[in-house]
């Protein structure tokens, strides 16, 4: 299967917001590399592992914007993935190089949703797509409304 185009190019001066030229979304970058723990029997990163990748970028995104996830927790907050989903066009191997794209995507009254892009570090070449939608919850594990610093993030957040 196809992937989309992919067209990021860089917002600024800087490049750790990106505007897809297909789409006009504003996308947070990040860079990593493959590690050999995260490759399988068939030397291709195993496909759990694209959620720590996620994971990743989201820390990232949250770090950067002066929100991190470590604030989120100390005010009483959780926000645990209650739904997520991956298309994969591409292998990793050991040692690649990758961006990570990630962005704000939906903002719901107790839901938050990220979504993601990896491409290839070196060809552009997309690697997969996905999203993760986390549901907030207070430190006694009660459902509850989105705290007002994500809330803040989601509007902050380059357009």
């Amino acid at each position: 299967m196809k992937p989309k185009p992919f067209r990021p190019e860089a917002l600024t001066d800087s490049s750790i917001y990106q505007r897809d030229l297909d789409t006009g979304h504003v996308w947070h970058r990040c860079w990593q590399r493959t590690l050999y723990a995260d490759t399988d029997r068939s030397s291709v990163v195993y496909h759990a592992n694209y959620l720590r990748y996620f994971e990743f970028g989201r820390t990232s995104l949250m770090r950067e914007a002066d929100y991190p996830y470590k604030e989120i927790e100390a005010k009483g907050y959780v926000y645990p993935i209650v739904d997520l989903g991956i298309k994969f066009y591409e292998p990793l191997y050991y040692d690649d190089p990758m961006w990570i794209y990630t962005r704000p995507a939906e903002l719901e009254r107790v839901k938050v949703r990220f979504d993601y892009v990896i491409t290839h570090g070196e060809t552009g070449n997309m690697i997969c797509t996905g999203f993760t939608q986390h549901c907030a919850l207070n430190a006694d594990g009660g459902v509850v409304a989105v705290d007002e610093g994500t809330v803040r993030l989601w509007g902050m957040f380059p357009k």
